[in-house]
């Protein structure tokens, strides 16, 4: 015993110094996880407000854009040129718009390295122009979908959809608004100036190596990527000068990952107007709107001469366990924009309490109810496969479907084609960002949320649209499903194996 005491004193020593050592690392790790700009952000660059894209009209009433999909580099800071990827330019792409009841064309033209598609988020349209996985443009080659625009005034947006590599092609620089207006929105005293009092504020996390951007995930979260700071429409650091008593900021969540909970660092009230889909019916007032990666809200704040107004996302304790909150982003913070009125500002009509009527179902008249379960391994025990249809469902019939998370990682759920009303989050009535027309939901962990939908587009039984988390590295894992609307009593076709169009 006593020639093994100075051994078991040494292995003590050494077991205790594994244990602090261990312990150091993890505490070292959970404290680096946290990030905040919060009074680091100086403001220093003026928003780029995307130009809105040129069109042309045809004589049969057509209105005609054309995108360029290219690479190129951007002078996201003085002196380093980040090699990034746009839609006519180097950086993100121009704003979209069109009035609800126009025909409207896109040739899309790919002057990439490699094939890629454009998604129109939210856009109620036929299968085979919906631009998913299943409508590739190869390298050098054009695609040019048309449709009917047919859905109400709405802030929606574009970006590629290609099967593994969505994230990818989004974080070099993939995306744009598409803006619908319609006759009673237009009627409406809402601001509408673009670039002016209606703004675009398309946000992203973004992280650097070096002069370009990096592109790996944060250690010991299965989310995707997370930056260590924000910008908005392509800009560090911005900030916007108003001359409006009243501004409206067309938010969009373009980052692939990250949830952020947007708030002004003041606290003030802000009224929100519209969701994905379109206006609410009533304006309602509130302090915070979170949003999941693709998801919009149409917020209105009021500013004082000489002013300014910080857009910060908060802390959010709704990501699941605390595992999750820390290394999924949910303990993080962000100065977004800041807002600067001019000394003496242009009065803005007040704000119409009533907006209009919703145009989704509220669930009473849904023929069939289905049910997805979440996982980052797949969606109800499956990963995504391309020649495979998960649902079929009668075109003209109202559903309900029931979306759980059924473990602590955050997802969200975006369904191609339609808007959905949030029926009931976890058995209650859903907070008021989620009352309005929807297209995506967060879904946090252990949750369960009920959508009504109604599917009255075109029947295609060869084309499939797509349901799918749109944190966009659990799309690429395979976290995705196809459905297709068919007439009644027809059955699905097999699905036609994927090609790049080489222009039409």
């Amino acid at each position: 015993m006593s020639r093994l005491k100075p051994v078991l004193i040494t292995l003590t020593a050494i077991a205790v110094l594994i244990g602090l050592a261990l312990g150091g690392g993890a505490l070292w790790l959970y404290s680096d996880a946290k990030v905040s700009t919060v009074g680091s952000t100086d403001f220093s660059n003026e928003l780029a407000v995307p130009p809105l894209a040129k069109s042309t009209v045809k004589s049969d009433g057509t209105r005609v854009f054309e995108l360029t999909m290219r690479a190129g580099e951007k002078e996201f800071r003085t002196g380093q040129k980040t090699p990034t990827w746009g839609f006519n330019g180097d950086h993100l792409g121009p704003t979209l718009r069109a009035k609800r009841g126009e025909k409207v064309q896109v040739k899309i033209k790919n002057a990439l390295g490699e094939e890629s598609t454009v998604h129109w988020h939210g856009m109620h349209l036929p299968a085979e122009m919906d631009g998913g996985p299943h409508q590739m443009v190869a390298p050098g080659a054009t695609w040019a979908p048309r449709w009917t625009v047919n859905q109400p005034a709405a802030t929606l947006w574009y970006h590629p959809h290609p099967h593994g590599k969505t994230e990818k092609h989004v974080q070099r620089g993939l995306a744009g608004m598409f803006l619908l207006h319609d006759e009673k929105s237009d009627r409406l005293a809402l601001p509408r100036k673009y670039g002016v009092d209606d703004l675009p504020v398309i946000v992203q996390d973004v992280k650097f190596d070096g002069a370009k951007f990096d592109h790996g995930h944060k250690m010991l979260s299965d989310t995707g990527f997370l930056g260590n700071r924000t910008m908005a429409n392509g800009t560090l650091d911005p900030y916007k000068e108003v001359g409006d008593e009243l501004v409206r900021l067309r938010l969009l969540n373009a980052s692939t990952a990250r949830i952020y909970d947007f708030g002004f660092s003041d606290d003030r009230e802000f009224a929100l107007v519209g969701t994905d889909g379109g206006l609410l019916e009533k304006t309602t007032r509130m302090r915070r709107i979170r949003m999941s990666p693709g998801e919009r809200a149409e917020i209105v704040v009021r500013m004082k001469p000489g002013e300014k107004a910080t857009l910060r996302s908060f802390p959010n304790d709704s990501y699941g366990d605390s595992w999750s909150k820390r290394f999924a982003g949910g303990d993080d913070s962000f100065d977004v924009l800041e807002l600067r009125a001019k000394k003496t500002l242009r009065a803005s009509p007040e704000l119409p309490a009533e907006l209009g009527e919703l145009e989704v179902p509220d669930g009473a008249d849904s023929v069939r109810g289905r049910f997805f379960g979440l996982r980052t391994s797949g969606i109800n025990g499956r990963t995504m496969q391309m020649g495979r249809i998960d649902e079929t469902i009668t075109r003209g019939t109202a559903e309900t479907w029931t979306v759980r998370n059924e473990h602590s990682t955050p997802h969200n759920f975006h369904i191609h084609d339609v808007q959905f009303r949030v029926l009931e989050v976890d058995g209650k009535e859903p907070p008021a960002e989620l009352r309005g027309a929807k297209d995506t939901v967060f879904v946090p962990g252990n949750t369960t949320v009920k959508l009504a939908m109604r599917f009255d587009g075109p029947a295609d039984p060869d084309t499939p649209y797509m349901y799918h988390c749109h944190l966009l590295y659990h799309e690429d894992l395979g976290m995705m499903g196809q459905f297709v609307v068919v007439e009644k009593g027809e059955k699905a076709s097999k699905v036609r194996t994927p090609h790049a169009h080489a222009g039409h």
